[in-house]
């Protein structure tokens, strides 16, 4: 009986790790009020001041997260301006080929190198 229990809850803990895997979608950005606050934190309590540097370190980071957005929205609004959506496209087909606002940015970064400096 022990080993069946034990069974089903392994199951239903690897069923709950895989969801929360699947939904969460992990994602590389900068800033973040825990990451920023956590340093903020640190270097607050350096000082004696801990308190205060998180508060200050979760700023930031909302900020910084907040200006990278942005960014990407625009650089997105420019490639939507390039790369306009064929009107014969079925709603089916314009739903397949969407790109979000981080693939849209990628794409534009690459088309339009940095011009190099110098020349």
């Amino acid at each position: 009986m022990a080993k069946i229990q034990t069974r089903g809850l392994s199951m239903l803990l690897t069923a709950g790790l895989l969801a929360a895997g699947v939904v969460t979608g992990a994602r590389a950005e900068p800033g973040g009020c825990l990451k920023y606050g956590a340093v903020g934190a640190v270097g607050g309590h350096m000082a004696n001041h801990g308190v205060i540097g998180a508060v200050g370190g979760c700023a930031a980071g909302m900020y910084t997260r907040h200006e990278y957005r942005k960014t990407l929205r625009q650089k997105a609004a420019l490639y939507d301006q390039e790369h306009p959506v064929d009107p014969h496209l079925s709603a089916i087909e314009r739903y397949r080929q969407r790109k979000t606002d981080e693939q849209k940015a990628t794409l534009w970064d690459a088309e339009h190198p940095p011009a190099a400096a110098g020349h």
